[in-house]
């Protein structure tokens, strides 16, 4: 267990098809281990400095200007942390059915 404060999420629809929430982070703020039942995207609200806690226990660092998006695949299992001095915030779309996640490679 870490002294970290955690992450806000605020599911704003959820359906059969996708789930999107959105997730708010105070400076050092996480959302703690997790892994992902569905394939997915982020779209950064704001500039997102994330710090990714991985299992093997690497760390990498991401930094993901407002606007933009990445995905991953059902399984990923990670900690996200905000390793900057500001606020972040980014929605997450989780998609419960089948998507063709190369289509979304654009990002």
């Amino acid at each position: 267990m870490t002294a970290r404060p955690e992450a806000q999420p605020q599911t704003l629809t959820d359906t059969e098809a996708h789930r999107i929430t959105r997730f708010d982070f105070t400076p050092g703020a996480e959302t703690g281990w997790h892994v992902h039942g569905f394939d997915y995207v982020i779209v950064a609200l704001s500039e997102c400095n994330m710090k990714l806690e991985m299992p093997d226990g690497t760390v990498n660092e991401v930094l993901l200007p407002p606007g933009r998006t990445y995905h991953r695949p059902t399984g990923v299992e990670h900690n996200v942390i905000n390793g900057g001095d500001a606020p972040m915030a980014f929605v997450e779309v989780e998609f419960k059915q089948g998507l063709d996640l190369d289509l979304l490679d654009q990002g």
